[in-house]
């Protein structure tokens, strides 16, 4: 799901220029020491939540919540990081936008806006975490 989270992205934020990645990019980034430069978006997996589960129907069947995480990148070498916070503002907007109300693959629910926050502000970039969650069922049969 996240390779169409990220296609989606690229279609419909221009103003990250195509610049949206999985996960495997950064964590590469990191092993290299590096940090992201320019505008970047990078979707991640952030868990899965297990609801009511119903195995009286000859199947298993269970709710289950699964949440993603967008990180967008920003330069701030201002020292409050104005500039990183105007930056991104537009961002935050259009990254919201292009995925709440759509489902990829045939999920039952679609993806909903958890919550946004900053989670870093050093080394002259400023991170910014946009929580997403779609509800699904599981179906096991014996």
């Amino acid at each position: 799901m996240i390779d169409q989270i990220v296609a989606r992205l690229k279609s419909r934020v221009a103003d990250l220029n195509q610049r949206v990645e999985e996960a495997a990019y950064l964590a590469e980034l990191l092993r290299q020491n590096r940090a992201p430069q320019g505008a970047l978006a990078v979707v991640i997996p952030n868990g899965l939540q297990g609801g009511l589960a119903d195995a009286a129907s000859g199947m298993f069947l269970q709710a289950i919540t699964e949440t993603f995480a967008v990180l967008l990148f920003a330069d701030a070498h201002d020292q409050t990081g104005k500039r990183a916070l105007d930056r991104i503002q537009p961002l935050i907007r259009q990254v919201v936008e292009a995925l709440v109300g759509w489902a990829p693959n045939d999920e039952l629910g679609v993806l909903e806006l958890r919550r946004g926050t900053i989670v870093s502000m050093t080394g002259g970039r400023l991170v910014y975490q946009i929580d997403f969650s779609i509800n699904d069922q599981l179906r096991v049969t014996p």
